[in-house]
């Protein structure tokens, strides 16, 4: 062997030996064979090569080799070291030939550190792959393309997901499982993909599935040094906390056993109204119940009985009130009505409902008997302007009927005391109104009707004003109650007309086309001409009957239904738009609704006002716009003067809004001005055509 061949051999950083032809012994051996095999270098040269890598195919090889064959050979296999110890190589044999030496050479790559790691990284899998397993959350591993890089079972579990599906590894079909086991999927894939679109976010929802599970999901950025990999979605199941924190909440909002608001709900919702009333002048009445000799019925038939009776008081009271309305129970045998816009009539009405609602029998495991009440009556802001000083008001009137007699009502000490000064009131202000009509003393202003989607004003709602001389600024809701009651309503009601299909008319003709919206009063719609009168109306401004929508309430709607449907359906053939305003404050009958010419619904501002806080408000309101998409109708909301408010209804899909949040009710000019503001978009959107 050449001093060159074994320097070469001696320079090969993995162990290595030259095998000599004829008596296939190794003829060298570089020192890292040495350390390989845990011998000198010296104890390998002469050694039989089978010797040194015995496994039978290395035996079949020399055998072949020595008959002629010359091969290479490459594969895995095992060496012994000098203390009994199998190692793990990679092995290649190859027939060489240099310097005039020809033989073979053997090579050897120790694979015993690799397969540790190796080893040590599959138990580490395996320890990961449990812990994962152990834990009671569901988690989801995704990639920064949204793709599952791991799940364990109880993300599976949780989602009820099929372990069919899981094993396909098919990651279209398990997120669009996921997708419809959601119960609110919108919103979902909405958040789903902000999430996976700002790569670092740490977020935490709650998600609500068809089955009524509640999960908590928490989604974390998973990084790898330092940037961004992909996702880690963990799900927990809260179904019970969630259920649990929604009884503690009803438990200190509501009474136990009738499930109605308490005393501290009621305080609250008595708030708002005083808030609500301060704002655009609208009265409200606190109607006190108390149940006549209720204290016979718990002597006679036990404390059982009397629950079931409080109870069925609770529904019946419910059943008879409008949906703005509250039924509070203070404890004992007595309950309480907040009713939201009414009057000394309208409270009236209420105890009437309530009155008829207690007539009926009531029937308790075979037993029937009659249970009356009592009830007192205060107003604001005549009796007080917080629950207590209305509560004593409504308390002393309810003792009155009890001392009476029972089973009437009548209303507090402050408001019973002044009927012929109010008397005087209304006459004094039916006055003024008429002189104010004459002496054109009325002026109207507009609010803005705006587009959620664009922004743009695409209307706007005639508001009509009156400042006199001797009282003042007086508000709508404190003079349209009086002349709603002496019928001058409906002169008013033509003025209005007039004068905002003028004004529609002179913005057309200045290019800029609006939709007016007028409010109709139940007397006005009911007058034998009034159809007649709003053609005549359009044809003398010049306006085309489309940019003219009329708002009726729902009161006027469920009157003499035949008789409405057919006003309705001239107005609709005329070209006139129509809408239901205070939406959802009123009785109308859904299947009596689908058959008006209607093309659209005004949420009333006290649905609006608590947005989106108010789960009951934002519920309804949700109810309201999808009940809208069902019927093919727009949906405006009043009131909206928050951004959050309009956040709300953007995202429940309202389409239009109006509000201080945009502007409050504007003179001529005001309103103007705002149009040709350059920040205002340039759009007309006219309203869809109603059905007919």
């Amino acid at each position: 062997m050449t001093p060159a061949l074994r320097s070469l051999l001696d320079a090969m950083l993995h162990a290595a030996w030259l095998v000599e032809p004829d008596r296939l012994e190794v003829a060298a051996a570089n020192p890292a064979a040495a350390v390989l095999l845990g011998r000198p270098v010296e104890a390998l040269v002469g050694q039989p090569v089978r010797t040194l890598a015995g496994t039978p195919e290395d035996l079949c090889y020399w055998d072949e080799a020595a008959g002629g064959s010359t091969a290479d050979l490459l594969s895995d296999t095992f060496v012994t070291h000098a203390d009994g110890r199998a190692v793990p190589v990679t092995r290649r044999i190859a027939p060489v030939q240099a310097d005039g030496w020809h033989g073979w050479l053997v090579s050897l790559h120790d694979r015993a550190a690799q397969q540790a790691s190796e080893r040590a990284l599959e138990v580490a899998r395996a320890e990961l792959a449990a812990t994962l397993e152990s834990t009671d959350d569901g988690l989801l591993v995704t990639d920064l393309a949204g793709r599952i890089r791991h799940c364990n079972h109880r993300f599976a579990e949780l989602w009820g997901l099929p372990l069919d599906l899981l094993e396909r590894r098919d990651d279209r079909a398990v997120m669009d499982w996921m997708r419809r086991s959601v119960a609110d999927p919108g919103p979902y894939l909405r958040r789903l993909a902000a999430i996976e679109e700002a790569t670092l976010m740490q977020a935490s929802d709650q998600i609500v599935l068809h089955s009524g599970t509640v999960l908590e999901r928490v989604s974390r950025p998973q990084c790898s040094g330092g940037r961004p990999i992909g996702r880690v979605h963990s799900f927990r199941d809260i179904t019970e906390r969630v259920a649990a924190q929604r009884r503690i909440e009803q438990l200190s909002h509501h009474d136990l056993l009738t499930g109605l608001p308490n005393r501290g709900l009621l305080s609250d919702r008595l708030e708002r109204a005083v808030a609500q009333s301060q704002r655009d002048g609208t009265p409200f009445a606190l109607l006190l119940l108390n149940l006549d000799r209720f204290n016979q019925i718990n002597e006679t038939f036990g404390h059982a009985v009397a629950d079931r009776v409080l109870v069925e008081v609770a529904e019946r009271l419910q059943g008879c009130v409008r949906q703005i309305d509250t039924i509070a129970r203070l404890g004992g045998d007595e309950f309480v009505l907040l009713a939201h816009r009414s009057d000394a009539a309208g409270a009236e009405a209420a105890a009437r409902r309530v009155m008829d609602a207690l007539q009926r029998p009531f029937a308790v495991d075979g037993l029937t008997f009659t249970v009356t009440g009592s009830i007192g009556i205060a107003m604001h802001p005549g009796d007080g302007a917080a629950l207590d000083p209305l509560l004593g008001h409504a308390d002393a009137a309810m003792r009155e009927v009890k001392q009476s007699g029972r089973n009437a009502w009548r209303f507090g000490s402050l408001h019973a005391a002044v009927p012929e000064r109010q008397l005087r009131t209304r006459m004094r202000l039916d006055h003024a109104m008429r002189q104010a009509l004459a002496q054109q003393r009325f002026r109207l202003h507009y609010q803005p009707q705006v587009e959620l989607a664009s922004g743009a004003v695409v209307g706007a709602e005639a508001l009509i004003r009156w400042r006199d001389p001797e009282l003042g600024e007086v508000p709508p809701g404190q003079f349209i109650p009086v002349a709603e009651e002496s019928g001058f309503i409906v002169a008013i009601g033509d003025w209005v007309l007039r004068q905002a299909v003028t004004q529609a008319a002179l913005w057309h003709a200045r290019g800029r086309p609006l939709r007016i919206a007028v409010n109709v009063s139940a007397l006005q719609f009911r007058q034998s001409g009034f159809v007649d009168g709003v053609a005549a109306t359009l044809r003398a401004a010049g306006l085309a009957p489309q940019w003219l929508e009329l708002e009726l309430t729902e009161s006027i709607l469920i009157q003499d239904a035949e008789d409405t449907l057919a006003r309705l359906q001239a107005l609709a053939r005329l070209g006139v738009h129509l809408s239901v305003d205070d939406f959802g404050t009123g009785y109308s009958s859904l299947g009596y609704l689908k058959r008006l010419p209607i093309g659209r619904l005004k949420i009333d501002r006290s649905f609006v006002c608590d947005l989106p806080d108010d789960a009951a408000d934002a519920g309804i309101v949700s109810a309201i716009i999808d009940l809208a998409r069902a019927l093919k109708l727009q949906v405006i909301a009043e009131g909206v003067e928050t951004e959050a408010q309009r956040r709300f209804l953007s995202q429940a899909g309202c389409d239009q809004f109006q509000g201080f949040l945009y502007a409050p009710a504007l003179d001529v000019r005001s309103f103007e001005t705002l149009l040709e503001s350059p920040d205002q978009p340039q759009r007309v959107v006219p309203l869809r055509r109603q059905r007919p």
